[in-house]
């Protein structure tokens, strides 16, 4: 099973997006390049849940629990991905 199984597909965007917001960042001084990864899986979480709040029903306690439970880990799911591609294409670019 690849990383890729455990995300939900309509997702998988959000992790293309959290690509290019570390490109951006990391060009940038703002935040140094041992934190990049702590601030995609923040920002995986919240656009994670951003999603799951706008299409689920929060009617109870399980539900909200459950839409935290699910946004928390899909969002450091494709954080771990966005991370994942990264590192795939620098070391293609690497010749050995």
């Amino acid at each position: 099973m690849d990383l890729i199984d455990f995300i939900k597909p309509e997702l998988l965007v959000v992790s293309a997006v959290l690509y290019f917001l570390g490109i951006i960042i990391k060009q940038g001084t703002l935040i140094k390049d041992k934190y990049i990864p702590l601030f995609l899986g923040i920002a995986g979480i919240v656009l994670c849940g951003l999603y799951i709040i706008s299409v689920c029903p929060l009617t109870g306690r399980r539900e909200i629990f459950m839409a935290i439970f699910s946004a928390v880990t899909q969002g450091i799911l494709v954080a771990g991905l966005s991370t994942y591609v990264n590192q795939f294409i620098k070391q293609m670019k690497k010749s050995e």
